[in-house]
């Protein structure tokens, strides 16, 4: 007997999904029957196997571009499952934090989720069903020195779907945060050795000690564990949560 996949029918772009956390949420709501929509960077040959494998469309959509945004949701057409998950992070003290770094944080981490959300939702008002999933961060709910630009956003992000959570509560439309702690990625994996480098450390103290410094758990949080989340979400038992924000952190906001 055929597993039923509880998402066919449904159209659902994932921001920032050709790598990473992204990826994996698409790979997750493939999976259940959704017409998945990538956008992000990277090699063109390797983004044309992922939409093979997935059956999915591609856009390029600079995510700091209001107009190239507009353009994006407009080929999507009428999307079910919104996804922001595109982001990035400078780090540096308050009084040498580049504004123009500044600027991008922002543009790209809190106000695409604004633009994305506005242009998402008319659809999902006339069909009567929507999901809004925001990849926030530990840092929606806590902070770091050096990473200002970032911890605005991802706090940003907490406020705003909690206010499209108010505002949709009456439009079968939820809106919620997954906030994860440091997730184990290529990006991640990457800068062990430079960290072992330039501190005098082994691998396993660049884990244990700076990176999972503080994760109770000394544990990353998987990319699947994020998609499942996602993935959950947009199912019938969360029907009614909404304005949630999810913190999978391995502890670190118990703290």
């Amino acid at each position: 007997m055929e597993k039923q996949m509880f998402l066919e029918g449904k159209r659902a772009l994932v921001t920032g999904s050709t790598s990473g956390i992204g990826l994996a949420i698409a790979r997750a709501l493939h999976a259940e029957g959704a017409d998945v929509i990538l956008n992000g960077f990277g090699d063109a040959e390797e983004i044309a196997q992922l939409c093979e494998e997935m059956g999915a469309t591609h856009s390029g959509a600079d995510l700091t571009d209001v107009s190239a945004i507009e353009g994006m949701m407009k080929d999507a057409g009428g999307v079910d499952i919104l996804v922001n998950n595109a982001g990035m992070q400078h780090v540096a003290p308050i009084d040498e934090f580049p504004v123009a770094k500044w600027d991008g944080i922002i543009s790209l981490n809190l106000s695409a989720v604004f633009h994305t959300a506005r242009l998402a939702v008319p659809h999902m008002k006339s069909a009567g069903w929507g999901r809004i999933i925001n990849t926030a961060s530990a840092h929606s709910t806590t902070a770091s020195p050096f990473k200002a630009a970032y911890v605005a956003a991802k706090h940003g992000i907490a406020g705003l779907t909690k206010t499209l959570a108010l505002e949709l509560a009456e439009q079968n439309i939820t809106a919620n945060c997954i906030s994860p702690g440091y997730v184990w990625t290529s990006l991640v994996e990457g800068q062990i050795p430079d960290t072992m480098k330039s501190r005098g450390l082994t691998r396993e103290e660049v884990i244990n000690d700076v990176l999972l410094e503080r994760q109770p758990t000394k544990k990353f949080v998987q990319p699947s564990d994020v998609a499942a989340m996602a993935v959950f979400l947009c199912g019938d038992a969360a029907h009614n949560i909404t304005g949630a924000n999810y913190e999978i952190d391995g502890g670190w906001t118990a703290q």
